[in-house]
């Protein structure tokens, strides 16, 4: 972003600012209503309100850092190296946990039913952790044209960059979505079928979210990809493979861009299903979004059609009975 500067302060300075501080001021507030809804007025939570309130928390530790992020456009990094990798590390372990979050709040959702999601979750966040540790390894802070930043990474080897970078795009994109989309191409089959309109809606929330995670990050992976790329044909194509590693940083800027803003808007998407609610559920708000998403859960749904099912079978029992007293009465 730095390096974006020299062009001008219009588009190197006042653009990327305002971007990142309208992420800031929109999403933070944002997922920390969602976060606070969930804690304060969601007593019984569904599987999918949990990880709801999951991808709230990994998005809210996203937004966090933009505060120094704008302040290092606006003048240089100035934080040091082991700030520089820390907060890196922590939006890679939010991003492998969001993606993770997904595509398990997907299949959750698909299967209709998980046990011992508590344990799941710690090894969600415990795997996000690992995956991120490259980051660690490799992330510095560079200095261009007089200005430091924080946004390459520096390998020792091109096998390392390899086996990195192809790691990062295999487990954090293309095998988490090669699940989504089989789960949701089974799912879309059936939502026409569904007979709670309302249990249709919340699908599509859920699959919304999907859909704007994968454009958010999708430029991210394609950077990745370009540096692959540029790797295996080094030795036969120098030019070529120098304008593709050039492409792939270019791509950073606009992936770390995109980054904030898919953290921003989760919780606008949550608003405006909240408002479609309004009708049918007699109150606004995203607090009778996510109770109506717990109460339409499979747990909930079983035990609703148990009871259903009992008070029919209390309500047969009681007419067997009082045609039986009729004809005891009866005279003969």
């Amino acid at each position: 972003l730095n390096a974006m500067a020299s062009d001008g302060p219009d588009v190197g300075i006042v653009v990327p600012c305002v971007i990142l501080g309208l992420s800031f001021l929109f999403g933070a507030p944002g997922n920390l209503l969602v976060i606070w809804t969930i804690v304060r007025h969601v007593k019984r939570r569904s599987h999918t309100v949990l990880l709801i309130l999951h991808l709230a928390v990994a998005d809210l530790l996203v937004l966090i850092t933009l505060p120094l992020w704008i302040y290092s456009l606006a003048h240089s990094w100035v934080f040091g190296e082991p700030a520089c990798k820390a907060i890196v590390f922590l939006i890679n372990t939010c991003m492998y946990s969001s993606v993770f979050l997904i595509t398990l709040m997907s299949v959750e959702r698909f299967l209709a039913r998980k046990k011992a999601l508590d344990r799941l979750l710690v090894f969600l966040w415990i795997a996000a952790f690992i995956f991120s540790i490259p980051v660690i390894l490799t992330q510095i802070v560079d200095e261009e044209k007089g200005l430091e930043n924080c946004l390459y990474r520096q390998y020792q080897s091109d096998t390392q960059e390899l086996v990195f970078v192809l790691l990062e795009t295999f487990v954090g994109y293309i095998l988490p979505f090669s699940i989504l989309v089989i789960c949701y191409g089974c799912l879309c089959s059936k939502i026409t079928k569904m007979t709670f309109k309302f249990k249709q809606k919340s699908t599509i929330l859920i699959a919304s979210v999907v859909i704007v995670f994968a454009i958010c990050w999708t430029p991210h992976h394609i950077g990745n990809i370009l540096s692959l790329i540029s790797i295996a044909v080094e030795k036969s194509y120098p030019e070529q493979a120098a304008s593709l590693k050039n492409a792939s940083s270019m791509m950073t800027f606009i992936a770390g861009a995109m980054v904030f803003i898919g953290s921003t808007v989760n919780p606008i998407l949550y608003m405006f299903a909240a408002r479609s609610f309004r009708t049918s559920l007699q109150e606004t708000g995203i607090q009778k979004l996510l109770q109506h998403i717990s109460s339409m859960s499979p747990g909930e749904g079983n035990r609703e059609v148990s009871f259903v099912s009992k008070r029919q079978s209390n309500q047969t029992n009681s007419s067997m009975c009082k045609q039986v007293c009729r004809v005891a009465v009866q005279p003969c």
